[in-house]
C-alpha cells in the first residue's frame, strides 16, 4: 500500500504517489566515479523521483510561497530523508529569515550526509560543478557561514577545508574565507 501524500496548496499540482521507503532499492547516498579521479554523488531513487517536486519548490519560492515551499519540503524531507536539495533549500529560507540556528541544522545535515556517501577514503574529488554535487557544495557553504557567523569559527574552518579537498577548483570561492575572517568579526548577512 503506498502511503497517502498530503495534497500541496499549489494549484494544478498533480501527485504520485510514492513507493514505501522500505520498497526503494537504493535507499542510501552513495558516490560513483565520473571519470578519472572526478566522483558523483549517486542520489538514491527516492530523490531522482522527487525532482519534479522540487522544480515545484522552486517554482512556488520564485512566486513568493514561501510557507507552502517550506511544508512542501518537510513533506518531502519526511518520505526522503537524503534529498539534499530540500535541506539546502530549507537552509537557504532559515538564513533568509534570520535563523542562524535552523539554517545550520539544515546546511549541516546535508553536509554530512554528503561526507558519510564521501567515506574517508575519497581517491580522488567530488566536483561541485557536476549537478549531483552541486547541492552539497552549496550547503557545505551555507554550513561555514552560519558557523562563522555564530562564532564558531573551527568548525567553520573545518567545513571549508573538506569542501576545498572535494574541489580544489573552489568553485563558490570559499577558499578566501578564512583569511577574510581572520580580518573581519562575523557578519550576518547571507553569503
Amino acid at each position: 500500500m503506498s502511503p497517502k501524500r498530503k495534497p500541496s496548496k499549489a494549484a494544478g499540482n498533480k501527485r504520485r504517489a510514492a513507493a514505501p521507503a522500505e520498497a526503494q532499492p537504493e535507499s542510501k547516498l552513495t558516490i560513483a566515479r565520473h571519470s578519472g579521479t572526478q566522483w558523483k554523488l549517486v542520489h538514491p531513487s527516492c530523490v531522482r523521483e522527487r525532482e519534479e517536486d522540487i522544480a515545484e519548490v522552486r517554482r512556488m519560492l520564485d512566486e513568493g510561497e514561501v510557507d507552502v515551499a517550506i511544508d512542501e519540503l518537510r513533506w518531502l524531507l519526511d518520505e526522503c530523508g537524503e534529498l539534499i536539495e530540500a535541506h539546502r533549500l530549507l537552509g537557504e529560507i532559515a538564513l533568509a529569515d534570520g535563523d542562524l540556528p535552523l539554517a545550520r541544522g539544515h546546511f549541516g545535515y546535508a553536509f554530512e550526509l554528503g561526507r558519510a556517501a564521501a567515506g574517508p577514503v575519497l581517491d580522488g574529488t567530488l566536483p561541485g560543478h557536476l549537478p549531483e554535487n552541486a547541492a552539497l557544495h552549496e550547503s557545505a557553504k551555507g554550513l561555514a557561514w552560519c558557523l562563522h557567523a555564530m562564532g564558531r569559527d573551527k568548525l567553520a574552518l573545518e567545513v571549508v577545508r573538506q569542501t576545498l579537498a572535494w574541489d580544489p577548483q573552489d568553485p563558490l570561492g570559499l577558499g578566501v574565507w578564512p583569511e577574510q575572517w581572520q580580518n573581519q568579526p562575523p557578519q550576518r548577512s547571507e553569503p
